[in-house]
């Protein structure tokens, strides 16, 4: 069984998401270790990017931060491995997922001499493999064109996690059917960002598509309180919370990781 399935085997899943770099490295390897700590049962990082179409202003002000501290893939797939050796060091299976768009992904392989998209994607994905890496989210790689991205995570056995947004209603079929890892259902409709009320009917398009596959259903986008996380759990194999994580971390900078604690724990007991 893989991490990621493990992460929701009996239990409602708490998905935590933090941007990689944001305030440095350092300090995203010790709040990743304080939400690990506090309950979290899957770590998604954000690969930070000068573009990220999908995220509100509280990601994309994380992102401004986290590249101005010059974080980078590399130096993101070094965190990966560094934390794969401390779970391993305290027995724990927490699976790391990274959330990026496909620009970073396709240039990694040309900057590590590759001539080609597909084996720019190889590239990325073997070294994802190798540094312990389970799954990643490429929200701006539509489901019609991600036949190479798939070919390479198939090979490196690194899940693609599919998307399933409020509109994909006549895709969902065709979505579930391949989806690996689990599936991440977006509440609503626009960016990411704390929301103070989710009013699409997750209720009926997460029944359309366990109907189809037995792969996890996790709800992201909008979720910031412990009502809304139960709220959701009650519907969902698991529930995503990164804005309002990300948010601590603007306020408190390097002094996060105690309130990042207590949020995510709040959070965990909330679902389960």
């Amino acid at each position: 069984m893989s991490r990621i399935a493990q992460a929701f085997q009996n239990k409602k899943a708490f998905i935590a998401f933090i941007t990689g770099g944001d305030p440095n490295i350092e300090k995203t390897k010790e709040f990743i270790l304080e939400m690990v700590r506090a309950g979290a049962d899957l770590i998604e990082i954000g690969i930070p990017f000068s573009d990220p179409i999908a995220e509100g202003t509280v990601i994309q002000a994380a992102n401004v931060r986290a590249l101005a501290a010059k974080t980078t893939v590399e130096k993101l797939f070094t965190l990966v491995a560094d934390l794969r050796k401390e779970f391993d060091n305290q027995k724990t299976s927490i699976p790391l997922v990274f959330l990026t768009y496909l620009n970073p992904v396709f240039h990694y392989g040309l900057t590590t001499g590759s001539t080609s998209g597909q084996t720019g994607y190889d590239a990325f994905f073997k070294r994802a493999k190798d540094s312990g890496l389970d799954g990643i989210i490429i929200p701006d790689l539509p489901f019609e064109e991600q036949e190479p991205v798939r070919e390479a995570t198939g090979k490196y056995g690194i899940d693609l996690i599919s998307l399933i947004a409020p509109t994909t209603e006549e895709r969902v079929n065709e979505i579930a059917k391949i989806a690996t890892g689990f599936i991440y259902l977006v509440s609503s409709m626009g960016v990411t960002g704390i929301r103070g009320e989710i009013t699409t009917d997750l209720s009926s398009i997460t029944k359309a598509i366990k109907s189809i596959t037995q792969v996890p259903v996790a709800i992201g986008f909008g979720i910031h309180t412990q009502e809304q996380a139960k709220e959701m759990s009650q519907i969902a194999d698991g529930v995503i919370v990164g804005s309002a994580i990300v948010k601590i971390i603007a306020e408190h900078g390097e002094a996060a990781g105690p309130h990042i604690y207590q949020y995510v724990k709040g959070m965990k007991e909330a679902i389960s």
